[in-house]
């Protein structure tokens, strides 16, 4: 039997997924900073880790886009951890929110480049950009508001990114569409995460 590169897409959804859900129960306001632990411990080995492994795997197989959408995404939770751990008493909020809003810039591309792929990865792309951009207004601005929204607005990118996770895994295992992600059928799409299971 000839070996096949595997499909990394479901490790690298969910690490985003459940280190984003986590950090965003803060920032909705469910839970307050003293729960910030955990998500540092979940941001370094899986969200950053765990999906840049996988961006790692992608390379091989081809895959431009999730090579560079796991790797960056793994390094974004490794420098937000970096930050919050050693580094967070010596930058103002206004350089913070920059540092947002240019995660937010770089999301708003790439969630360009998923209009010829599934529904549900173009929805995850577009609710992560707005998350970056209600969260850098908050820190310009203050507003606790905002920065709710910025949670709440994360809460459902991280539900978007575990359902297209679970999808991953189990049509694959199925080897049929069991959990459909809405992906068109123009040539290419199957070059993105999520595409190839709709």
């Amino acid at each position: 039997m000839k070996p096949t590169a595997p499909n990394p897409a479901a490790l690298g959804l969910a690490g985003f997924a459940l280190t984003t859900w986590l950090l965003s129960m803060i920032n909705a306001g469910w839970f307050g900073g003293d729960s910030l632990g955990l998500v540092l411990a979940c941001a370094l080995a899986f969200g950053g880790t765990a999906q840049a492994i996988a961006g790692l795997i992608e390379i091989p197989r081809g895959n431009t886009f999730g090579a560079t959408a796991f790797i960056a995404y793994g390094a974004f939770w490794w420098s937000l951890a970096l930050y919050l751990l050693f580094l967070h008493e010596h930058v103002v909020p206004a350089f913070v929110g920059w540092y947002l809003l240019l995660w937010g810039v770089f999301t708003f591309y790439m969630w360009i480049a998923t209009w010829r792929a599934a529904r549900a990865l173009q929805l995850l792309f577009a609710a992560l950009w707005v998350t970056f951009f209600l969260l850098a207004f908050s820190e310009w601005t203050g507003s606790l508001a905002l920065h709710h929204a910025g949670g709440y607005a994360g809460l459902l990118t991280a539900l978007v990114a575990f359902y297209l996770s679970a999808a991953e895994i189990i049509n694959e295992t199925h080897g049929r569409r069991v959990l459909p992600t809405g992906a068109p059928a123009s040539a290419g799409a199957e070059d993105l995460p999520a595409a190839r299971t709709a």
